[in-house]
């Protein structure tokens, strides 16, 4: 029995050394994902134009924000790919400029979004991983008392 509670916590060891669960907070990433979604997240470096990521937020908020730790956004250009022309002035590249390597261009989903038009490239580096899916939660149905026998 003791090996098989040792097997159990090593498995839950090893899947959370690859997959982390992480909370949505705000909008920019709508329709996609909405604030307070739960998202199951792969954790890698290697990563797909098109993939949602999740990464280490490069920006301190002002204000007396809460300052978020991670972002989630959608990556929209990899290294060696050219640089978006409404990117160029925020990382200093020329026309026909190339994503750097190590350096990756991402963008929200949403129409108003702080993204790499705001704060440049995004390091591999500080990827956390990618999004795989947004787990569904099994709704229980309540428990409905047992009717009465005196009714």
């Amino acid at each position: 029995m003791a090996a098989g509670a040792g097997m159990l916590l090593l498995s839950v060891r090893v899947l959370r050394s690859r997959i982390a669960l992480i909370r949505v907070t705000g909008s920019s990433m709508a329709p996609t994902f909405a604030d307070g979604d739960r998202l199951l997240v792969r954790r890698t470096t290697r990563v797909r134009r098109g993939d949602a990521v999740v990464f280490r937020n490069p920006l301190p908020f002002a204000n007396g924000d809460e300052p978020l730790a991670w972002l989630v956004k959608r990556v929209s250009a990899l290294p060696g790919d050219p640089v978006p022309p409404d990117v160029r002035d925020i990382v200093g590249a020329p026309d026909g400029g190339l994503v750097p390597s190590g350096s990756l261009i991402v963008r929200g989903d949403a129409a108003r979004t702080q993204d790499s038009r705001h704060f440049g490239y995004v390091p591999e580096s500080s990827l956390l991983g990618v999004v795989l899916t947004r787990p569904t939660v099994l709704v229980r149905s309540p428990v409905r008392p047992l009717p009465n026998a005196a009714d």
